[in-house]
């Protein structure tokens, strides 16, 4: 079997399969039995038939319900399928059928009616199966150094080859294995934190739903600032802020000044006011979170 995509068009390939009705002069053809599709996609159901010379055909059509002792009802007055189906047929000997914005609700057995002036017969239920792409990510969150395996899913084979496409924030993953339909996070970073999405080749307009990667670590990359900058008088007020990187955020700011045993205050930010000299000397701070804690370099403050 081959299998071509030119867009979200579907078309499926085989070596035909007859479907000889026991009648001689009869016969309905369909060049694959199952077919697996994506949703949103369209695809077409081939088929071609023959009856006995000396009939005349009254009626063909598509259906996939028949009722005991009911006739079937053409797909086509079928609510809900009113321009979602189309008989490409020339009501002579091509049957093909044409689904188009594929829905889930589309998998069901297809079956080809034809009705002539002599009998009536139907074909062998033609198996349509119609998928969309999941993105399953295990885990969804994960510490610095930890491994992550995203595996792009369909509920049908849709060929031996099949190849897909990976993103992260939107764009091209260039060093995924398109051929696999798993790709594997081995020791994250903070920098793998983000959306990701997969798709089928040649379908990238019908990709799967998102899902987030959170990454987390403990604080870093802790600095202190002062405000005012510059000199600092004696008698006037100063604010210390320390900020850090962290993931969950910093729950926890401590404030030390060196060569002192106890901190000094608690909070992102710490302010001295009435500043005398014995302020003066070496100040950093502390930032933690629930992985681990990091420790600003010190800020040396001088008061004139």
């Amino acid at each position: 079997m081959t299998l071509r995509t030119t867009g979200s068009v579907l078309v499926v390939f085989l070596w035909s399969v007859a479907v000889v009705l026991g009648k001689d002069g009869w016969s309905v053809t369909y060049t694959t039995l199952s077919i697996c599709a994506l949703k949103g996609s369209t695809v077409n159901i081939s088929c071609s038939y023959t009856y006995p010379s000396n009939h005349e055909i009254k009626t063909a059509f598509w259906f996939t319900k028949w009722e005991s002792g009911m006739d079937p009802e053409d797909l086509s007055s079928v609510p809900g399928y009113e321009g979602h189906i189309e008989y490409l047929g020339d009501k002579k000997s091509d049957c093909t059928l044409r689904i188009t914005n594929l829905r889930l609700s589309d998998s069901a057995g297809y079956r080809f009616r034809l009705i002539t002036s002599g009998d009536k017969i139907a074909g062998s239920p033609v198996s349509l199966t119609v998928t969309d792409v999941v993105l399953e990510m295990n885990p969804t969150s994960v510490s610095e150094g930890e491994g992550v395996t995203l595996t792009c899913r369909t509920k049908c084979t849709l060929d031996p080859i099949t190849a897909y496409s990976w993103y992260k924030n939107g764009q091209p993953i260039t060093n995924s294995n398109t051929y696999s339909p798993v790709y594997s996070l081995f020791s994250v970073s903070s920098e793998d934190t983000g959306r990701y999405f997969c798709a089928v080749k040649g379908h990238e307009d019908l990709p799967s739903a998102e899902e987030t990667l959170t990454v987390t670590y403990g604080s870093r990359n802790t600095s202190v600032s002062v405000s005012p900058s510059g000199v600092i008088v004696e008698g006037s007020s100063v604010t210390l802020t320390c900020s850090s990187d962290a993931n969950p955020p910093v729950d926890k700011y401590t404030w030390y000044k060196k060569n002192v045993a106890s901190p000094k205050a608690s909070g992102q930010s710490y302010s001295i006011t009435n500043i005398i000299s014995e302020d003066s000397g070496e100040y950093y701070c502390e930032a933690e979170n629930k992985i681990a804690s990091h420790n600003s370099t010190a800020l040396m403050i001088i008061v004139a």
